[in-house]
């Protein structure tokens, strides 16, 4: 058996529970100021500020989306004039087989085509996801994360995590409830 185990459970982090979602924002703003920077918030629907407060400040997506609409576009009409000029060229009624606006509609939705969908699995990707596991999971409260009500943890990987301090800190935010986030010895996040 190892120490660990010995000890009791694996702790993730410590987790705050808020019922308004401006409230959440504001007390993730302040879990901010006070120096925590590993910690994530989960709602029921996206909130306005909360990446921001929670010290997000950019993701790779839109530079997937932007790389894969350009390659897309470029691959789009290089296929079409490969096809026309090259591979199978036909020349109908005298006219140039290099007709360029013609293959701009066909140009324009692999555009579409490729942003949407490298841009759908860049961001799967990026978030993880599908993750059948986490450890919040095991807290109860948290099915209500998916209703009606806003969570805010704090992970034990963050630089100044204290289990008492952050916890006092966490009480001091006056949410509805302070739970401890336990992790299984074989899922272990950072």
């Amino acid at each position: 058996m190892s120490a660990a185990k010995s000890e009791g459970p694996l702790i993730f982090g410590l987790m705050a529970e808020f019922s308004d979602p401006d409230e959440l924002v504001q007390k993730a703003h302040q879990a901010y100021e006070a120096g925590y920077r590993k910690m994530d918030a989960y709602t029921p629907f996206p909130v306005h500020g909360l990446p921001t407060a929670l010290g997000f400040k950019w993701n790779w997506v839109p530079f997937i989306v932007g790389a894969a609409a350009i390659m897309g576009g470029i691959g789009g009409f290089l296929l079409q004039y490969w096809v026309s000029v090259i591979a199978y060229p036909v020349n109908i009624a005298g006219r140039p087989l290099n007709t360029w606006p013609a293959f701009m509609v066909v140009t324009f939705e692999m555009t579409i085509l490729s942003a949407g969908v490298l841009g759908f699995l860049g961001m799967i990707l990026l978030n993880k996801l599908p993750q059948p596991y986490h450890p919040v999971f095991n807290v109860p409260r948290f099915e209500m994360a998916s209703s009606d009500k806003f969570f805010l943890c704090i992970m034990k990987s963050d630089p100044k995590f204290d289990m008492v301090k952050t916890r006092d800190f966490l009480e001091g935010l006056e949410p509805e409830g302070v739970y401890e986030v336990d992790q299984d010895d074989d899922n272990v996040y950072d």
